[in-house]
């Protein structure tokens, strides 16, 4: 299935947009954009030139990816979130002579969002940056350094809370004492998972032995 394009919509020229992709109104695509299939761009969201999008992929409205984005598979970015990629950004050269060019340069940072995180609504993730796969980000947070796979962050600036299953369900809350290393199964969907400190991986669980 072809990809449906909003009327409204700009996308420029040399981006890639994979099958049963819906870009919806008012969007705007830079050049060089590579989008997978089955993706949801939501109305107003901005996607700047060059920026990596994997496979179901969704984003909310109003959504800003900068240059030096990477999304892989399954990510989903809530309403209004804010993604930036230069620490120290100026308008001008040193003697406001001058614009500095947009293009990326030796200052442009990268960010990639591994597959199946979330990322909640109104978030600012900043530069240089990991989110690990199936983390989660609350709604209003400031990232400022990287999430582990399946760890829940929230606040600003934004710190790891507890753990998270694939599907989404709460696995458990951290604390600075509770440290020793346990098995962990989810109580909606029978995941299991391993944790040793706040370091959490998935494992074989009953429903992977049945071949389901």
């Amino acid at each position: 299935m072809s990809p449906r394009i909003h009327a409204t919509a700009i996308v420029e020229e040399g981006c890639v947009i994979g099958d049963g992709t819906a870009i919806w109104d008012h969007v705007h695509i830079r050049y060089g954009t590579q989008i997978g299939e089955q993706c949801i761009i939501g109305g107003k969201s901005y996607i700047a030139y060059e920026v990596r999008i994997g496979n179901r992929c969704k984003l909310n409205s109003a959504v800003y990816l900068c240059t030096g984005v990477t999304l892989e598979d399954g990510v989903m970015i809530s309403a209004g979130t804010i993604f930036t990629n230069d620490r120290f950004p100026r308008a001008t050269t040193p003697d406001l002579s001058a614009l500095r060019p947009s293009e990326p340069d030796e200052f442009t940072e990268k960010t990639t969002v591994c597959a199946g995180a979330t990322i909640g609504a109104g978030c600012v993730i900043g530069s240089n940056l990991t989110i690990g796969r199936w983390a989660m980000v609350g709604m209003g947070s400031i990232v400022t350094k990287s999430v582990p796979a399946h760890h829940v962050v929230l606040g600003t600036p934004a710190r790891s809370v507890g753990a998270v299953c694939r599907c989404g369900q709460l696995l458990c809350m951290f604390s600075d004492e509770d440290i020793q290393t346990v098995i962990l199964a989810c109580a909606h969907c029978d995941d299991c998972y391993v944790r040793d400190g706040q370091s959490i991986e998935r494992i074989e669980s009953p429903r992977d032995a049945e071949g389901n």
